[in-house]
C-alpha cells in the first residue's frame, strides 16, 4: 500500500507540473482508486477468512504512512522537481497521518463488509460436518 500511495503522489505531482488546471478532477479520481484498492483488499482478507486480519491492516496503515512519505520525497527528488530533504518533515507527520487513514478506514469497512459475505472455507467446512453427521445417524446417548 506504501508503494502504491507513494507511485500516485509522485505522479500527482508530475501531473501539477505539467497540467496544474486538470489537478482537481485527477486528484478526485486517484482518491477514490486508492481508497477503492485498500478497501476491495481487506474485504478479500475479510471474506477469506484472514486470522488476525484487523491487527495486521492496523499495523500496515502505521506503517504505511511514514514509509509513503519517504517513497514520495525521494520519488519527487529524482523524478518531478528536486524536492530537498526540508519536505522530508512534512512527509513524515501529515502526509504520513493522511496515508494511514487513507488506508486504515477503508480496510476497516472492507474487513466488516467481507466479514458479513460469509467465508467459503467456513461455509464449507458447516457442509461437511452436516454430511458427517447425517453418515453417522442420529446420536445415541449411554444411560447410567
Amino acid at each position: 500500500m506504501a508503494l502504491l500511495h507513494a507511485a500516485t503522489a509522485v505522479a500527482l505531482a508530475k501531473i501539477a507540473v505539467f497540467r496544474p488546471t486538470d489537478l482537481t478532477v485527477i486528484t478526485a479520481v486517484v482518491l477514490a482508486l486508492l481508497v477503492g484498492a485498500a478497501a476491495l483488499w481487506s474485504a478479500l482478507d475479510g471474506w477469506l477468512g484472514l486470522v488476525d486480519a484487523g491487527r495486521i491492516w492496523f499495523i500496515a496503515a502505521l506503517v504505511a504512512g511514514p514509509v509513503s512519505g519517504l517513497l514520495t520525497v525521494i520519488g519527487r527528488a529524482v523524478l518531478v522537481d528536486r524536492t530537498g530533504i526540508s519536505e522530508l518533515g512534512s512527509a513524515l507527520t501529515g502526509g504520513a497521518a493522511f496515508t494511514a487513514l487513507l488506508v486504515l478506514v477503508p480496510a476497516g469497512a472492507g474487513l466488516l463488509v467481507g466479514r458479513r459475505l460469509g467465508t467459503p472455507r467456513r461455509s464449507e467446512r458447516a457442509e461437511e460436518e452436516a454430511e458427517e453427521a447425517q453418515d453417522r445417524g442420529p446420536r445415541v446417548e449411554p444411560t447410567t
